[in-house]
């Protein structure tokens, strides 16, 4: 059993068993790949993919329990080339994040920025998607980060760090009727269409909470991962958006008003994960820090010690977040 055997199959299973395109990511030939991975089943006599013809099909239960354990060895095997890389090297390597438009949008520019001024030398690979997307490719070991602020009961398998609170803000053109109001409640929300975050996206649980809690039925009329398309319908007249307030620019969003709504919605945290026993380099612990100020590599270091997500949220359960 060889390790590149190992990666071959781990690749295949997360290209969706299309060996073309783990040949061309691996930068070898399909042929190769797939002789290797009839060598392995051989050896271990047993089938891990399902075929037709030359096609691969499915994975079989026995390769599904050899695929898990093929992506924890790789994991290791990673770890191992950081912990040389570290010692040979500190200031080159790369990172990869997983995240939302919002936070690739409004929150994370600045920090990229202060980063890639002190690593010039650190490669960043970033990848945006849904909570469910963003899970898999941490899970997969496909990223070393991911950062999202709705879904968390699908990170489990990560180190999951609280970074910050935020609320929310309706956004609605001048001398629109909510701007007249000195106060507003959902009862007033429910009266108007409205245009927000696509469920699972950026703290929309919360406000469905709220209306549901409220025995309210909001008339949501147009729904969207990205708060500039939102913004945009708003404009078009469409509705009333439901933003986060960290994704409102008064400069860029002259020609709308921004009316705080945080007393009729919870907060949303947001939070930054990794796997669970990934080794961290000296950057990537500076990359947390400059997302969250207050994460030091201490406390990192601690949350990443926990036995399981229950320590963690009490490892943080007496400190005070800031807000965004």
């Amino acid at each position: 059993m060889k390790l590149q055997q190992l990666r071959y199959i781990w690749e295949v299973a997360r290209n969706n068993l299309n060996v073309s395109a783990t040949a061309e990511r691996l930068y070898t030939s399909q042929p190769g790949v797939s002789k290797q991975i009839r060598l392995l089943e051989d050896e271990l006599g047993i089938q891990i993919f399902l075929r037709a013809g030359k096609q691969l099909t499915d994975v079989t239960p026995a390769g599904q329990q050899v695929i898990a354990l093929a992506g924890k060895i790789m994991a290791e095997a990673d770890n191992i080339k950081r912990i040389s890389q570290e010692h040979n090297d500190q200031r080159r390597g790369s990172i990869s994040i997983a995240t939302t438009h919002t936070q690739a949008r409004y929150v994370l520019p600045a920090v990229i920025k202060r980063f890639i001024e002190k690593y010039p030398e650190v490669a960043l690979h970033m990848h945006q998607g849904s909570p469910v997307q963003i899970a898999e490719l941490a899970a997969a070991h496909a990223v070393d980060f991911a950062i999202a602020t709705e879904a968390m009961e699908l990170f489990d398998g990560l180190v999951m760090l609280p970074c910050y609170r935020w609320n929310r803000s309706i956004v609605v053109p001048p001398g629109h009727p909510l701007t007249k109001l000195k106060t507003f409640t959902l009862a007033d929300l429910a009266e108007h269409p409205l245009v927000t975050y696509v469920f699972g996206f950026t703290g929309r649980s919360q406000l469905d909470q709220a209306f549901h809690a409220a025995g309210l039925v909001p008339r949501v009329v147009f729904t969207a991962t990205d708060a500039d398309v939102i913004k945009t319908y708003v404009k078009l007249g469409l509705g009333v958006g439901i933003i986060a307030t960290l994704a409102y620019d008064p400069t860029q969003d002259r020609d709308l008003v921004a009316l705080d709504a945080s007393h009729l919605f919870e907060d949303s945290v947001t939070k930054i994960g990794f796997s669970r026993g990934t080794f961290l380099r000296r950057y990537m612990y500076d990359f947390i820090q400059l997302f969250a100020p207050y994460l030091t590599r201490e406390l990192v270091d601690r949350a990443a010690g926990a036995h399981n997500k229950d320590e963690v949220e009490a490892l943080f359960s007496e400190l005070t977040l800031p807000r965004f």
